[in-house]
């Protein structure tokens, strides 16, 4: 193969790449932004009312997007997709309700744990320790006793990352199981029925305005579908590692989108705490890619 050949070769990769870098960044901000949408919702209807509409919307899309067969289900496939909808149910709860109490910035990077503690659970290497060291540093800085520290906030954060971990390990379990999407469309369409009654107790406890519905529909669109669609066609671009690396930036476009639609102002020693947790994150995810085959990444549409 001569060098023209072996150029024009290359180039549909380095196009690939580049494809796979804007989808991963537009994936990232229109999650981030959604959340952001949604929480200037939590003044009329609350957190618990704009989770409820976003789950609504987001399980209608999955519906949609997967079509799943869910007669055909047996017991087997059943019970893990059971699980995933009762993470799903907790996790943006808990999110949403830490963004409302801490901010979009420290919630994000708090839930970003989750998938840090997937990555180092069962490694020994000397790098991963210090991985979980650093990270360690991170929430201590930025969880730091203060007069004005949420301790409930940090804690609901804290159970976001828990539901976090244990969405991608049930999502290999259901995707092992089930065909396709099926399984985390199901769970998707469960949690959204789930959160019926309760949607429909906060709204009427909080009567919603038509912007307030829109913006948790938003919310639902750009948190959901947006980022699943871009995960997806990202991941057939760019390797599973690279993906997971590049993931680690959702805290500090959280903390930037945060400043810029919610007014919200991290100090140096909070940017200082995410790019510590940010780190841990991306490197975690390098030292797992060079001694053992990198899975495929969740997509961001579990946050």
């Amino acid at each position: 193969m001569d060098t023209k050949t072996r150029s024009r070769a290359a180039a549909p990769a380095a196009g690939d790449r580049t494809a796979g870098v804007a989808l991963m960044l537009g994936g990232a901000l229109a999650n981030q932004t959604g959340a952001a949408v949604g929480a200037l919702a939590f003044p009329v209807i609350g957190p618990v009312g704009v989770v409820a509409i976003r789950q609504w919307v987001a399980g209608v899309v999955l519906l949609v997007a997967g079509r799943p067969r869910l007669r055909s289900f047996t017991r087997r496939q059943w019970w893990p997709v059971l699980a995933l909808a009762a993470v799903f149910a907790t996790m943006n709860l808990s999110l949403y309700t830490a963004i409302d109490r801490l901010g979009l910035g420290p919630a994000v990077t708090l839930e970003f744990l989750g998938p840090l503690a997937v990555a180092l659970a069962g490694s020994r290497r000397p790098t991963t320790l210090a991985c979980a060291v650093l990270a360690a540093a991170g929430v201590v800085v930025l969880t730091r006793p203060q007069p004005t520290t949420d301790y409930v906030g940090i804690g609901v954060g804290l159970l976001a990352a828990a539901c976090w971990a244990g969405y991608i390990l049930l999502n290999r379990t259901v995707g092992a199981r089930t065909s396709g999407i099926e399984g985390v469309a199901a769970a998707g369409a469960l949690s959204a029925l789930v959160y019926v009654p309760i949607g429909i107790a906060a709204l009427v406890a909080h009567p919603p305005t038509p912007a307030a519905v829109a913006c948790a529909a938003a919310a639902g669109l750009l948190s959901s579908a947006v980022p699943f669609l871009a995960d997806l066609l990202a991941l057939r671009r760019v390797p599973a590692h690279f993906f997971g690396v590049f993931m680690s930036v959702n805290p500090v476009v959280a903390a930037a989108i945060g400043s810029v639609f919610l007014g919200e102002t991290p100090g140096a020693v909070d940017w200082l705490a995410i790019a510590l947790i940010v780190i841990a994150n991306a490197v975690s995810v390098l030292v797992n890619q060079s001694t053992a085959p990198a899975a495929t990444p969740s997509p961001a549409t579990a946050s």
